[in-house]
C-alpha cells in the first residue's frame, strides 16, 4: 500500500490513539507527524537527517556506527519519522523494501514492513 501525505498538510489535531495507530496507514502518518514536530524541537538533529545521516530515533533504523554486516534492517516507522524530521512529504510503499545509506557511516539500512527481518536487528 502506498502511503503519501504532503508536507503542506497540517499535523492532525485531536486524533485519538486508535485513529493514529489503527487506521489504514498503521501509524506511519503519526510517526511522520512526530518527526515534523521533532524537527522544530531539535533543529540540529533535523539538520543531520537532512544531510543524509540515519540519526538514532525511537524506532529501529538509526545508525550510531558501522557494523561488520553489509546492511541492517529498520522499520517503516523509522523511515516515516525520518522523512518528517527532514521536512519531506511522507512517501512510503509498504509493499517495497527501501534501502538508504547513512552518509556518516556508509552503513546501508533496509527499511521493511517484514518484522521478522528486523526483530533481531
Amino acid at each position: 500500500m502506498k502511503i503519501y501525505r504532503s508536507i503542506s498538510e497540517p499535523i492532525r489535531d485531536g486524533a485519538n490513539w486508535d485513529e493514529r495507530w489503527n487506521s489504514e496507514d498503521n501509524g506511519l502518518i503519526a510517526c511522520w507527524e512526530r518527526g515534523r514536530e521533532k524537527r522544530l524541537e531539535d533543529p540540529e538533529l533535523a539538520a543531520r537527517a537532512a544531510d543524509g545521516k540515519l540519526v538514532v530515533l525511537p524506532w529501529k533504523g538509526g545508525v550510531e556506527k558501522a557494523i561488520k554486516k553489509k546492511h541492517k534492517f529498520g522499520t517503516l516507522f523509522y523511515l516515516a519519522m525520518w522523512q518528517g524530521l527532514r521536512g519531506e512529504d511522507l512517501n512510503i510503499d509498504t509493499a517495497e523494501d527501501i534501502t538508504l545509506t547513512c552518509t556518516a557511516t556508509g552503513m546501508a539500512v533496509v527499511f521493511t514492513a517484514d518484522n521478522k527481518k528486523y526483530a533481531e536487528a
